[in-house]
């Protein structure tokens, strides 16, 4: 039954690039090739005199909400993409087609158990921006204050099951048949994917996400994030207090109001490598739809950042690496660069650190101390992906939201100021950082909380020295260490047994991928 729905995705996808005469795709992708039989079932239904930015947009829409969020994410690259794609795929970020307030207002009902005119002051019955998962409506509660309800899509857990699932399939192919596509580690990709999106389903966790944050930038002069009334939240509606700023893409409303865009330029990379490095929390879902600009004094104007469902975090190690990499190209250290991936097996064993600095230097070395609007980041990761060709570089699933959210930023960073000196801006932040991680400070710090593990050893290792000297007075020193030796091997042995199981056992898909395949050609 599952195989029939995906199979039934799968023709609804295809019948709605046809119908939008987008069927192109599908011909330039060569694992999907034995397809093209299928569009003589589906009539074209738009034509091709409509520009090809409306028509990628209109399809985007009724594909649903995990194409709809691929549209969102490139359309934060108007440099990579034709002016009139960029317009049009930049209604994607809250412009999307509002499903009715009748079912809006029942949804309400039900989380609440009442009518919505006993729950709201005011409910305003047109939505003021509907989105791929939910969409929201302006309200005032019986406080008094002046809020927003975000309300999931009807069926909209359904429908991205069922296109996760077709994702998986379509992976499935580019790992049977594309050569990279074992490389991408597509499996870890789609996992790490589906668990970012079912995450955003539930409502409660977005708003314990928002409080996290506001947690975070508490008195900050650079970032504000909206409160939120738990007593009106659950998984399908949550209540937070309204923004009245300026969007961020408003350039001419942000220059009319005397807003100091330099700052907000530097500001908004300090903001994200603070929350990547100091706070291990990060906004992943940075479109210029979620983030407003407060201008109460347009000398310092303030971030505001609304839509709190997809976050990310990294592991120590992650981030230490991350770290390290990006000092090292600051300091231009290549060498360095190299060896990082080598010490954290980002590439294979084996390969030659001076050959990988190479290739890295060749590809750095032209960008570094510019200014945004004289880097081509087309041209660069073009290079960067033929360098991780050439040294078998492993994507890692753990940094796709990351990677997500630091083409948003640098995208934003474009518009708002394009003389923007990423490297100046973003060293002293990292720097402070890794300072407060292995500085001085940091090992006594480290030092000051074990001291309590490190002083209950010591009042053991008499005892276990005694302990140790009568074993091998006695022979039995020698027994012991065969029985430990036999047992790591044995659990070793079953490590290994299971790490084959899972990794034959995994579910085949990626969603980064199926957006690449299927948008490249256009």
């Amino acid at each position: 039954m599952a195989k029939q729905r995906t199979f039934s995705r799968v023709l609804k996808i295809q019948r709605v690039l046809v119908k939008y005469g987008l069927d192109e795709v599908i011909s330039a992708t060569h694992y999907l090739r034995p397809l093209r039989f299928l569009f003589v079932l589906f009539p074209r239904k738009v034509d091709r005199s409509t520009p090809l930015g409306k028509r990628i947009r209109l399809a985007l829409e009724e594909l649903g909400p995990i194409f709809v969020k691929f549209g969102q994410a490139i359309s934060t690259r108007r440099d990579l993409l034709p002016k009139d794609i960029a317009d049009e795929l930049a209604k994607l970020q809250d412009a999307v087609p509002p499903f009715p307030a009748e079912e809006a207002r029942a949804i309400i009902e039900d989380a609440y158990g009442k009518p919505v005119d006993e729950v709201f002051e005011r409910f305003d019955r047109e939505p003021l921006a509907a989105a791929s998962i939910a969409q929201v409506h302006s309200a005032k509660i019986t406080e008094g204050a002046e809020v927003i309800v975000k309300i999931l899509r009807p069926g909209v857990e359904a429908q991205i099951e069922q296109d996760l699932a077709v994702l998986r399939t379509l992976a499935g192919l580019a790992e049977k048949y594309w050569h990279l596509g074992k490389r991408l580690r597509a499996t870890e990709v789609v996992d790490e994917y589906e668990h970012t999106i079912l995450d955003e389903l539930d409502l409660m966790r977005e708003a314990a996400n928002a409080a996290q944050l506001k947690r975070n930038f508490e008195g900050s002069e650079m970032l504000y994030v909206p409160e939120i009334y738990w007593d009106y939240c659950g998984p399908e509606v949550m209540v937070q207090e309204r923004i009245f700023g300026i969007q961020i893409s408003d350039m001419d409303a942000l220059r009319e109001a005397g807003a100091n865009i330099k700052w907000l330029a530097e500001n908004g990379v300090e903001i994200f490598f603070t929350q990547v490095f100091r706070h291990n929390f990060f906004h992943a879902d940075m479109h210029p739809g979620n983030i407003f600009v407060l201008v109460d004094d347009p000398d310092k104007p303030k971030y505001a950042a609304v839509d709190f469902g997809i976050v990310g975090s990294l592991s120590a190690d992650d981030r230490r690496y991350l770290a390290e990499n990006f000092l090292a190209f600051f300091d231009r250290d290549y060498h360095r660069i190299a060896q990082l991936h080598l010490d954290s097996g980002w590439v294979p064993e084996g390969t030659r650190v001076e050959q990988l600095e190479s290739a890295v230097r060749t590809v750095c070395e032209p960008i570094f101390d510019k200014p945004l609007d004289e880097i081509s980041f087309a041209q660069v990761l073009m290079r960067l992906f033929r360098v991780a060709q050439r040294f078998d570089v492993e994507i890692q699933p753990q940094m796709i939201l990351l990677h997500k959210t630091l083409f948003n930023i640098e995208g934003l960073g474009r518009e708002l100021y394009p003389k923007l000196d990423l490297w100046e801006t973003a060293y002293p932040v990292l720097k402070k950082w890794m300072n407060e991680r292995v500085g001085p400070e940091a090992i006594l710090k480290d030092i000051r909380r074990n001291l309590p593990q490190v002083r209950e050893t010591l009042r053991d290792l008499p005892t276990a020295l005694r302990n140790l000297t009568d074993q091998a007075a006695r022979g039995d020193l020698t027994l012991a260490v065969d029985v430990q030796a036999r047992e790591i091997r044995e659990l070793k042995d079953e490590l290994e047994r299971q790490r084959r199981q899972r990794f034959w056992l995994t579910v085949i898909g990626v969603a980064a991928i199926v957006g690449a395949l299927l948008f490249s050609s256009l």
